[in-house]
């Protein structure tokens, strides 16, 4: 058997392109070399996308698409029609839109071609925050208040008429961002003012949510039909709330507890309720349940990342490194798990039998 050829796509049309690129770094050095032959494919912030010989290395790229076939999917070199061997399975290292939002994906199922990863469905509900906030509600599990503004109807909305739904301070959003783009908290108009303009530069849809006080606790999790829970960690922020700035820009801008403190009692029910929103949700593969923890002992969802980051410090690599799983062997299992979906998914009928 030879190695198996993963594309690595990685950058993006994202505001989050320069994360992508961090994780992809982490992730082409932790791949098995024996088992898998990475194939490293960059999208630019224009939407082109390009084969690479490193990561580091501009010079020496191509222009490229995917084109499907029968058994695997071939790169074609879109400036001489060269085509390379067949990439056996996708890993996309992509965060934000064009990335964990169901587009990417679709294509990659329209090309047959196996994926890491949630699915369409699992990406896009999972992405958008409204709708998600909407599911996890219908199936009974605790979030806070929130509602939606919409850009069409941005004029209507007024800081005394969101304090008073939801009293000072409260937070605002895109509905579509990741990494606390465009996230800010509210205590007066003017930082509503500002806010709302802001997170209308990210999305045509702004989720406006009541402020929980209270311990930011993660839970991975790992699996297709049958998903598993890591053991939980804590986000410390040493910033007002766990912003970009936090998270990326300054080294300090949190600490990470891993594990989190808390009573084996506890840690189950953290556990339980990550897995029940990751199918909730309708996700596959991987994916990192964000709850917050109140002073009363309560716990509310916040959201689902199906796409978090993949450094070597980021939270779902490292929650599943101390629960036993070493970076290099969870990429080994999520690679297995795209293939294990796309082969059951290939027994199913997409042509009617006339009988």
């Amino acid at each position: 058997m030879g190695k198996i050829r993963v594309g690595v796509v990685f950058g993006g049309k994202s505001c989050e392109h320069e994360v992508s690129v961090l994780s992809a770094k982490s992730v082409v050095a932790a791949l098995d070399k024996e088992k898998y032959e990475p194939v490293l494919i960059n999208i630019d912030k224009n939407g082109v996308w390009h084969l690479r010989e490193a990561l580091e290395d501009f010079s020496n790229q191509k222009s490229v698409a995917i084109v499907p076939k029968k058994e695997g999917s071939d790169l074609v070199h879109l400036s001489s029609s060269d085509s390379s061997a067949p990439i056996e399975v996708i890993f996309p290292v992509l965060h934000g839109s064009f990335g964990e939002d169901g587009t990417i994906q679709g294509l990659f199922k329209m090309a047959d071609i196996p994926f890491v990863g949630a699915g369409v469905l699992g990406s896009a509900v999972g992405m958008d925050k409204d709708v998600m906030k909407r599911l996890l509600r219908d199936a009974g599990l605790p979030i806070g208040n929130f509602f939606v503004i919409p850009a069409h109807k941005k004029e209507q909305y007024s800081y005394e008429h969101c304090a008073s739904i939801l009293k000072v301070p409260f937070f605002m959003k895109p509905a579509n961002a990741g990494s606390s783009v465009g996230v800010s908290k509210i205590r007066s108009k003017e930082e509503f003012e500002k806010a709302l303009d802001e997170a209308f530069l990210y999305d045509r849809k702004v989720i406006v949510e009541e402020y929980i006080k209270g311990r930011e606790i993660e839970c991975s999790v790992l699996g297709n039909e049958h998903p598993i829970a890591s053991i939980p960690g804590e986000i410390i922020p040493q910033h007002e709330f766990y912003s970009y700035e936090a998270k990326y820009l300054d080294e300090k801008g949190a600490l990470l507890e891993i594990p989190a403190v808390l009573s084996p009692e506890m840690t189950k029910q953290v556990q339980e309720m990550a897995v029940e929103v990751f199918q909730v949700l309708c996700c596959e593969g991987m994916g990192r349940v964000d709850i917050f923890l109140t002073d009363e002992g309560k716990l509310f969802v916040n959201e689902i990342n199906t796409l978090p980051g993949f450094t070597q410090i980021s939270m779902y690599p490292k929650l599943w490194q101390a629960s036993g799983l070493s970076y290099s062997d969870l990429l080994d299992k999520l690679i297995q798990l795209a293939l294990e979906r796309s082969h059951a998914e290939k027994r199913i009928q997409t042509a009617y039998l006339i009988k």
